[in-house]
């Protein structure tokens, strides 16, 4: 039963009709902040307010100091939370009606939250994505942990038997990077995490039973640990790890399950960059054995070349060339040179060109006979899935004195030129049937003199079908190529493909072209004074 001593109003004062039983709380306090009634709703908020008492001790303070300055203002009251609206009167006094808003300002808190965590993801995805660098995507990972859902947070990502990468940071510190000797099972959840398996909650984990390991120098005593594993592309990328202080409050259900969406996120992007860097590893291996080798001198002879793919972002293709020096019952004997084009450009002639780079190695013991390296290498070709033929150029290569000896033989490939000292330019007689195409092979071989500073030049239909020049229509064909080549007597082997190389791109220009390669095969001027193993530059003397 209500007294009806603290609803009715102090004299003098009239609240509206039917404000007893408003369904929201009024309560009416004159100037000075006194209490002169509270309608029903207000008594039972305020159980100990009474008309004459303070709005500061009957009430709320939060109320009593919007008063002197009224104003809409919003508190707690016991575990719920109000908005106070107040309407003044002629008299100096304040009527406050209250509105309950716990259900609105929790389901704004609750907003916020969202936001910050849907602007956090966000943020993840994008500093992840922007880096394909493993150890870089662990850091990131670590320090936005750290910053937004604990204390400390560790990455640890699959490693050996006993050491593991382990990115770790402090909140408001820089991620460290680490490989660190642990056993996964010190740590309830983290063996099974790191496999993939569903994480375990956080309130199984005892925080005493932390490792050394997993804590950061000068971090105190642990009060809740998060172990959630890092999702990744078929196989886990890892676990995430979450450190809180003892005076922190523990993790939350709904904490745990953002940490799982976090983990997500980040456990895609770095799972992304461990293949990149795997795929990339891979190529790096590839093409050590499809680029094109460096030249230098072989036996007393000087050898260069130079090769452009067909496409500016490309680096292999199907144009190859190859010096193997063969040994011959201990003894240093002929090098063979092998300049060649596979029908095609791109990825698949560039693994075409490997097999026969390697094919060809496989037959340097035969290789003074070229007529049946051929055969046994279109043999081979015919004999894979392949259904491209390739055609090339193979010169046995040995020195006489001063001279340079050569045996040329085409296999369906341009026929190799001459250039002697005095700048005469000479086609050798060798022509052949394709490699690869049909059953047989027939080819023709051509012998070679070089004396002093004369070249022997190999090259692919690259450079001589390079079309381009002022119009932009033309090719550059071979008579003009002999005619570069006529500037080029005397010249050393480097300084040849240097120059032909470069015309022909200049011709081209910006036009779309084929894959270009030429190999010299050039007589030093003076003697020759070969260095241990004939394999350095050396000296010349004149």
């Amino acid at each position: 039963m209500v007294e009806t001593d603290r609803l009715v109003p102090s004299a003098g004062v009239v609240p509206d009709i039917g404000w007893q039983d408003a369904p929201y709380p009024a309560v009416l306090a004159d100037g000075d902040g006194t209490v002169r009634a509270l309608n029903r709703a207000a008594h039972d908020l305020f159980p100990g307010a009474a008309i004459g008492t303070a709005l500061a001790s009957g009430c709320s303070p939060w109320l009593a100091d919007a008063h002197g300055q009224p104003r809409p203002v919003a508190g707690p009251i016991g575990e719920r939370s109000f908005e106070a609206h107040p309407v003044e009167h002629d008299t100096g006094a304040v009527t406050w009606w209250l509105v309950d808003d716990t259900d609105a300002r929790v389901a704004r808190e609750a907003l916020t939250i969202e936001r910050e965590r849907t602007a956090l993801l966000s943020e993840v995805s994008t500093a992840l994505l922007t880096s394909l660098n493993p150890e870089r995507c662990m850091q990131v990972t670590a320090r936005l942990a750290a910053d937004h859902l604990a204390d400390a947070a560790l990455v640890i990502a699959p490693g050996g038997r006993s050491d593991h990468p382990v990115a770790h940071c402090v909140r408001g510190g820089s991620a460290v990077h680490s490989r660190v000797e642990f056993d996964p099972d010190d740590v309830p959840g983290l063996g099974e995490a790191l496999q993939g398996f569903p994480p375990v909650p956080s309130r199984w984990i005892d925080p005493a039973s932390a490792p050394s390991w997993l804590l950061p120098d000068g971090f105190g005593e642990v009060g809740s640990i998060v172990v959630t594993p890092l999702p990744g592309h078929g196989i886990p990328a890892g676990a995430l790890v979450l450190l809180r202080r003892t005076e922190q409050r523990v993790f939350t259900d709904d904490e745990e399950v953002f940490a799982r969406l976090f983990a997500a996120r980040a456990g895609n992007a770095m799972s992304a960059a461990r293949m990149f860097a795997q795929q990339t590893s891979i190529t790096e291996t590839l093409m050590r054995d499809l680029l094109p080798p460096t030249l230098d001198h072989v036996a007393g002879v000087e050898f260069a070349g130079r090769y452009r793919a067909s496409q500016a972002a490309e680096r292999i293709g199907g144009d190859f060339y190859d010096v193997h020096r063969v040994e011959q019952g201990g003894a240093a004997g002929e090098s063979l040179a092998v300049l060649g084009d596979v029908c095609g450009k791109g990825l698949e002639a560039a693994v075409l060109t490997g097999k026969v780079r390697t094919a060809l190695q496989a037959l340097l013991p035969m290789s003074d006979d070229h007529q049946q390296v051929l055969a046994l290498l279109n043999n081979a070709l015919l004999s894979s899935h392949h259904t491209r033929f390739v055609t090339l150029v193979l010169a046995s290569v040995s020195r006489a004195g001063a001279d340079v000896r050569l045996r040329l033989t085409s296999g369906g490939h341009l026929p190799p030129l001459v250039v002697r000292a005095n700048g005469d330019v000479e086609e050798v007689d060798t022509a052949g049937t394709l490699v690869g195409a049909l059953p047989e092979v027939h080819a023709t071989t051509a012998e070679v003199v070089l004396g002093p500073g004369e070249t022997c030049l190999l090259y692919t239909d690259g450079i001589t079908e390079a079309v381009g020049g002022p119009l932009g229509g033309e090719m550059f064909g071979e008579d003009r190529l002999r005619r570069v080549l006529g500037t080029c007597g005397g010249m050393p082997a480097e300084a040849v493909v240097e120059h032909v190389q470069m015309l022909a791109s200049q011709w081209v220009g910006p036009n779309s072209h084929d894959d270009m390669a030429v190999l010299a095969i050039t007589a030093p001027r003076g003697q020759h004074l070969t260095a241990v193993g004939g394999q350095s530059r050396g000296r010349y003397t004149a």
